[in-house]
Parts: C-alpha cells; sequence; structure tokens
C-alpha cells in the first residue's frame, strides 16, 4: 500500500458550528467534522476513498509536490 501527502484546507462553519474541509488537489474531495480533529479525521477518510475510487477506474493518482503554507495577517486600513 502507498502511502499520499495531502494539504486539506479547514473552513469554520461560523453559523452552524464545526468545519468544512477541502482537498485543493483532489477537485470535489470535500467532508465535514463537527471538531478540528473529527474534520481532520474525515477527511483522511474521504482522501482515501477518492484514490481507491481513481485507482479502481485505472485513473492517475495526483500527487502533491508543494504544499501550500496560510498563514493570516492584520492589515489596518
Amino acid at each position: 500500500m502507498r502511502e499520499y501527502q495531502y494539504t486539506i484546507i479547514l473552513h469554520p462553519d461560523t453559523e452552524r458550528g464545526g468545519y468544512t474541509v477541502t482537498v485543493p488537489s483532489l477537485p470535489g474531495c470535500i467532508t465535514e467534522g463537527d471538531t478540528v480533529e473529527e474534520a481532520i479525521a474525515m477527511a483522511r477518510e474521504a482522501i482515501q476513498l477518492y484514490i481507491e475510487s481513481l485507482i479502481e477506474d485505472n485513473l492517475p493518482v495526483p500527487e502533491e509536490h508543494e504544499h501550500p503554507q496560510a498563514i493570516t495577517i492584520h492589515v489596518a486600513a
């Protein structure tokens, strides 16, 4: 079994709570969780299922070679 590494983005849901998770390198791979820990666990599962589906359909599995970094900055204007 091969191991892959992907960047995930956790988007806080300010109205309902919890997080929506997207995987930029895997279009359409989206999940959610009530806590950060649950969101990460759900992302792992979603990514695994996404990859298994690609392999089953004999499609290439995208690989991430560069991992983006997100930084929050404050700007007064």
